[in-house]
Parts: structure tokens; C-alpha cells; sequence
């Protein structure tokens, strides 16, 4: 089983990666810029962008310099944050038992594994920031692609 994340998730975590690496730049970072960094589709990016800025982990400057930084520091934003805001857990990650139609013990037992690997999950998301995500590229010789 893999982990399932969406496009949109992607995306947001990207856009947060380059305000991160960015974040002490003179000048806010344009959409335009990170949509040609990382191939994404600028319409979407205003969107997720708006969403971040709305559950205040960016915040934006209007006007011909205009464009996005990050609100917070890269060492106090998570994965599992952005994440969460973006691709918001139905029933905060609860599987419900009429999921399977069955009330079976075997199914609760199972909803209870399914809950507890979802808690893992979220917890070890929720563990690493973009400063470390940032680290981990530089230790890498990653150049971040598009940064």
C-alpha cells in the first residue's frame, strides 16, 4: 500500500518548499515563478495559495512586486499541516465501521488497525518541516530542482 496524495497536496508542498527557500528574499515570491520552477498549472497554484493564505501559513503582497511569502518559518510549518489544510481528513482520519456494511468483530478489529496506521501516519508527517525537508536536500546534493 502506498501512500495516496493528490495532485493539489503536491502542489501545495511544493509551493511551500520554494517560499521556504526563499524566505529571505527582498522580494515576495511571484506564482508565475514557482508555476515555471516546477511545471505546475499557475490557476491551480492561485488556488491552493489562497488556501494557505487562509489558514494563515502564507501571506501575500498585492501590485506589480506583489506575489507570496511564507507567514511562518520552514521550521514551524509540517508536512502533515499542509497537508491536512489542503486534502482536510474526513472524520479527522476516522474509518467509519459502515465503510464495509458489517459489524463484525473482524471489521472493528480491522477499523481499529486501519485508525491507529493512520495516526502513525499523520503523526510522522506531522513531525517533519520544511526546514528539515530543505536539509535533507542540501545533505543530498539535491539542488531542489526549479530552486
Amino acid at each position: 500500500m502506498s501512500l495516496k496524495i493528490s495532485a493539489k497536496t503536491e502542489y501545495a508542498c511544493i509551493a511551500i518548499m520554494d517560499l521556504a527557500i526563499h524566505i529571505n528574499s527582498a522580494e515576495p515570491v511571484r506564482i508565475r515563478n514557482i508555476a515555471e520552477r516546477h511545471s505546475v498549472p499557475p490557476r491551480f497554484l492561485v488556488q491552493i495559495l489562497l488556501q494557505l493564505k487562509s489558514a494563515d501559513i502564507v501571506e501575500s503582497t498585492r501590485g506589480a512586486t506583489g506575489g507570496y511569502r511564507l507567514k511562518k518559518r520552514p521550521e514551524d510549518v509540517t508536512l502533515g499541516q499542509v497537508m491536512n489544510i489542503i486534502d482536510a481528513p474526513v472524520n479527522n482520519g476516522k474509518r467509519t465501521l459502515n465503510q464495509t456494511n458489517t459489524e463484525s468483530g473482524a471489521a472493528i478489529i480491522l477499523g481499529n488497525i486501519w485508525n491507529d496506521a493512520e495516526k502513525c501516519r499523520q503523526d510522522f508527517l506531522n513531525n517533519i518541516t520544511f526546514a528539515d525537508l530543505i536539509q535533507r536536500a542540501s545533505e543530498n546534493n539535491n539542488p531542489l530542482c526549479g530552486f
